[in-house]
């Protein structure tokens, strides 16, 4: 059975594929800031598949000793998913609506990769999955931190393949980049080209399973 712990799976992305899946018959860890929205999941122990722990991605020295002892009780991890994120509407730039976005896609985000590569490295193999978003290709006059916290991600992510590759090990990286998801993330009026969340978590799965079996059969 395959161990994959989803960080950011309150809600949005992370939570459906969570719930993809586990519904696929893979051991799922969830981890969010919120932890109401995760014990919803945990009415019935006896048939939950689900692995649950609250941790805030910007307090990243508590978060990452929550992954570790969650990743103990799932009896390890073959695939990361990293679907934590924050962003707001800012055009007036009030330094105070930047700061969430940059605590949470860089400070957070960046421990919270770090160890899951890490981890995988010391165990070596493993698949780490991370959301970014197109809107890392452009900068955004409505959401500049935003919009550049996903350019630091996509970047970051960039130079992991890069590590990967250069150590032989059966490492992947992988940048699952959405565009305009029906989340509480797509903020605005007059909103086009919007994507159900269900629609983007199945273009997504198969990306993430395909590799995970591939380290199953080299393993």
């Amino acid at each position: 059975m395959e161990r994959v712990l989803v960080i950011g799976a309150t809600s949005g992305i992370g939570r459906a594929l969570a719930g993809r899946l586990a519904a696929s018959g893979c051991r799922v860890g969830v981890v969010g800031r919120r932890a109401e929205p995760l014990t919803e999941r945990d009415s019935d122990p006896s048939e939950n598949p689900f692995f649950q722990a609250a941790a805030d991605v910007t307090d990243p020295a508590a978060a990452v000793a929550v992954l570790e002892r969650l990743v103990q009780r799932m009896g390890g991890m073959d695939l990361c998913l990293v679907a934590a994120g924050a962003g707001e509407l800012n055009p007036e730039l009030n330094y105070a609506l930047e700061l969430p976005a940059i605590r949470t896609n860089v400070v957070g985000w960046t421990a919270v990769v770090d160890w899951a590569y890490g981890y995988f490295e010391r165990q070596g193999r493993g698949h780490l999955a991370v959301i970014t978003s197109v809107g890392g290709l452009r900068g955004s006059c409505a959401a500049p931190a935003y919009n550049a916290s996903k350019a630091y991600q996509i970047n970051y992510t960039e130079g992991l393949r890069q590590r990967a590759l250069r150590s032989h090990r059966p490492i992947v990286v992988t940048d699952l980049r959405p565009g305009l998801t029906d989340t509480a993330m797509a903020k605005g009026e007059g909103l086009f080209w919007v994507m159900p969340v269900g629609r983007v978590a199945d273009g997504m799965l198969p990306v993430s399973y395909t590799h995970l079996r591939a380290h199953e059969t080299a393993a």
